[in-house]
């Protein structure tokens, strides 16, 4: 795992200063030394720089920025490529002399002797690979299928720059900083900025699954090498025939192979243990090929209703894992907030990235490498709203627009206190957490005659984000392109997918890299290799979701290792009970963001309405923790970086 930067600029002056002040903004991805590779040419002057943390082949041999054998590829890479070794078997007797044993060295010799395309498609792993050909003049960039590593650029005329965070491209210069409105839009709604925007006008991130390729006359060429959406809506088409013992052996197997490839480290290697389908899964095997036992680390939290920690200790006790489970007091947590707009260069609001640090902080005391779970709520449609999304459309869909928007008018209108009293006397299985948050979000999904415009509700801090933000008009993306919901008839799927093009690597996959990557510990997630979300989305429905219940088959694969009795519950988020600290403990620090004078600096937000939010939170007459920590995540990241 490294920092990854670069910078072409034909007239720049101070190239070395700007690549150091690239390079040292990386240092918490890459502790373990640098390097930097500088060309004078005359068709541009190019650097590249990379700050290392090196998990395999920890000699020089390992080193960044590396040059091919050949001499004409230099590569900067962060990730981890986990089917090395068959990359660099399959050279066969065009392999050069290796120097070492990195998988970065498998990669860039493969590049130089097969080529981008042949070594992107064989390529197991995460990865943002940046290669500059010296001969053609030329700089390919590439991110992983899923966007598990970032990868961020700017291009004005000739002057191009890159890096693995926004703060790198700061650094370099030669770009004027401004905010896109209609980017922030977006944030609004989703509480992160979707790709390929990012906060920054003219700045983007670059797609996953895509590639770039910058020519020497600085002519940028867009490529999509692997569609998720194409995969899954053929496989959807055509679902495999197997059994459902048949269905769970080859998950099994797939889960294992992929497991197995991440647990290669020449450091200390262990475990996210949340006690939930995911992160038991993935321990479980792990402790299944592995001879000594597999250190787990979790996060105890001293609040009803927010410590997992003994569903995590009851799941390690049966494993016989290494298990780690540290109390972290509430002030600890809290001491953590002014903090994370250092990590988070553009606006993020997703309150879990707390935790996560948390947990972070926790495993990097004893390894460097830790496996996580994400990725099977969107693979195998475990997320509470895949559920509810899907009810609501099957009762609502086809129901008259006038009865719907009658039904809306009537769920806006009840009072709080009625809807709690009415949860509380229905029967279990129907009751819901905070009843009178999800009937507003039901009553606005009721007001919306289309599957996008009700799964947008439920994903949705802000629903009209133009109420709160000035200047700007949200962008277009996957959520409202309705070629994706004709190519995904079916609710449940479109969700999955959605989520898999947005959520996933603009909120799960960027909260943990910047979360893990602030205490320099490299997280893997063997759910989110390719094989296995192919082989997802070609399950039959009833393999994901069956009896109600989300991520069935791998439930079943789960009882393999650990009995359902310490795995089966109520699905419990990973977060901390943000609503009461902003009525207490970061009341003030709050307060002082949100003053109608901040708000409305630079004329960026409408201050009235968000008042009105925060006074509704904290006379307790509605929770409004999700808005208001948007907006607070806005004016810390503002507050920080200046703009």
């Amino acid at each position: 795992m490294c920092g990854v930067a670069g910078l072409i600029d034909p007239q720049g002056v101070d190239m070395e200063t700007r690549l150091a002040a690239m390079t040292d903004t990386l240092r918490l991805r890459g502790p373990d030394g640098d390097g930097v590779w500088f060309d004078d040419a005359a068709e541009g002057r190019i650097g590249l720089t990379q700050t290392r943390l090196a998990i395999v082949d920890l000699s020089d041999a390992g080193r960044q920025p590396m040059v091919s054998a050949c001499g004409r590829y230099v590569m900067v890479y962060n990730g981890e490529i986990y089917n090395a070794p068959e990359l660099r078997a399959a050279l066969g007797g065009d392999a050069p002399d290796w120097r070492g044993h990195s998988d970065s060295e498998a990669l860039l010799e493969h590049w130089a002797r097969r080529g981008a395309a042949a070594t992107i498609d064989a390529a197991i792993g995460m990865f943002a690979i940046a290669v500059w050909d010296r001969r053609a003049k030329t700089l390919t960039l590439v991110r992983d299928r899923f966007g598990i590593k970032p990868l961020y650029y700017a291009a004005r005329n000739r002057f191009f720059v890159f890096g693995s965070e926004l703060k790198a491209l700061v650094a370099a210069g030669g770009w004027a900083r401004r905010i896109d409105r209609d980017a922030l839009s977006a944030y609004l709604r989703f509480n992160y900025v979707p790709a390929p925007r990012t906060i920054y006008a003219g700045v983007e991130k670059l797609e996953p699954g895509c590639m770039l390729i910058r020519a020497a006359d600085g002519a940028l060429t867009h490529e999509r090498y692997w569609d998720f959406l194409d995969i899954a809506a053929t496989a959807l088409q055509s679902p495999v025939d197997l059994s459902d013992a048949e269905a769970e052996d080859a998950l099994d197997a797939l889960i294992r192979d992929a497991v197995g490839r991440r647990m290669v480290a020449d450091v200390p290697l262990g475990a996210f243990l949340s006690g939930g389908i995911d992160s038991s899964t993935v321990v479980a095997a792990m402790q299944a090929q592995s001879a000594a036992p597999v250190r787990t680390f979790t996060m105890g939290f001293p609040v009803d209703g927010y410590d997992e920690s003994p569903y995590a200790a009851a799941v390690a006790r049966h494993l016989g894992t290494d298990h780690t489970a540290l109390e972290v007091t509430p002030q600890h947590a809290l001491d953590v907030v002014p903090r994370l707009a250092d990590w988070y260069d553009e606006p993020f609001a997703d309150s879990s990235q707390i935790p996560t640090f948390l947990v972070s902080e926790i495993a990097r005391k004893q390894v460097t490498v830790a496996l996580s779970g994400d990725g099977g709520d969107e693979l195998f449609a475990g997320y509470e709203r895949h559920r509810w999304g899907e009810a609501i459309w099957r009762r609502t869909g086809a129901m008259p627009r006038p009865l719907a928007g009658a039904l809306s008018a009537g769920l806006r209108l009840a009072p709080g206190g009625l809807l709690r009293a009415a949860n509380a006397i229905a029967p279990r299985r129907l009751r819901v957490n905070d009843p009178a948050t999800k009937a507003r979000k039901l009553a606005k999904m009721l007001a919306r005659g289309d599957r996008a415009g009700q799964y947008a509700m439920l994903v949705s801090a802000f629903d009209a984000p133009e109420r709160i933000a000035r200047g700007g008009q949200e962008p277009s993306g996957v959520l409202w392109d309705r070629a994706v919901q004709a190519r995904l008839p079916q609710m449940t799927e479109y969700m999955q997918v959605v989520d898999a093009l947005t959520y996933l690597p603009d909120d799960i996959l960027t909260k943990v890299d910047r979360a893990s990557m602030a205490c320099s510990l490299e997280a893997r997630v063997p759910l989110l290799d390719h094989r296995i979300a192919a082989f997802a989305m070609s399950l039959p429905r009833r393999m994901r979701r069956r009896d109600g219940q989300g991520k069935w088959l791998l439930r079943r694969v789960l009882g393999r290792y650990v009995p359902e009795t310490l795995f089966e519950r109520p699905k419990q988020g990973f977060g901390i009970p943000v609503d009461r600290w902003l009525r207490g403990p970061l009341r003030d620090w709050a307060e002082d963001l949100l003053r109608p004078d901040a708000l409305e600096a630079d004329g960026l937000l409408r201050a009235a309405p968000i008042r009105r939010l925060w006074d509704q939170h904290q006379k307790g007459a509605a929770d409004r923790t999700v808005e208001i920590w948007t907006v607070l995540m806005l004016q810390a990241w503002r507050r920080r970086w200046g703009v």
